[in-house]
């Protein structure tokens, strides 16, 4: 019942930017922390951000300065903003709802492709 859809994936130039954004349906968004994890083909799945129940952020050292994550609970949405894209950004982008805090469970979204390509 629980739904995370991922959007604004897409081609683009390196240096250009991407905003992602995933929405949440059926869930109590102001309960978990949200997180955004890539994967490319052939390696594992990495962790891009996290931002808390209470707003605070952390990123992979790959991104660090270059993506910022950012919530809006009234929305159920969480965003990724992707800025200076390098070719290495390319992967499939997936938003996790974590709901450990709480003791509550996790949720997967669907994913959305991304790829930085001249």
């Amino acid at each position: 019942q629980v739904q995370l859809v991922e959007s604004g994936g897409g081609l683009v130039q390196p240096g250009w930017s991407l905003r992602l954004s995933c929405v949440g349906t059926s869930i109590r968004f102001n309960l978990y922390a949200m997180e955004w994890y890539r994967q490319a083909p052939g390696k594992q799945r990495e962790l891009v951000a996290v931002i808390t129940t209470y707003g605070t952020t952390n990123y992979g050292d790959s991104v660090k300065g270059r993506f910022t994550i950012s919530r809006d609970n009234a929305k159920n949405t969480v965003y990724l903003q992707m800025n200076s894209l390098k070719p290495e950004d390319t992967a499939e982008y997936y938003c996790y709802a974590d709901g450990s805090r709480y003791s509550l469970g996790g949720y997967w979204g669907q994913g959305t492709q991304v790829t930085v390509s001249s």
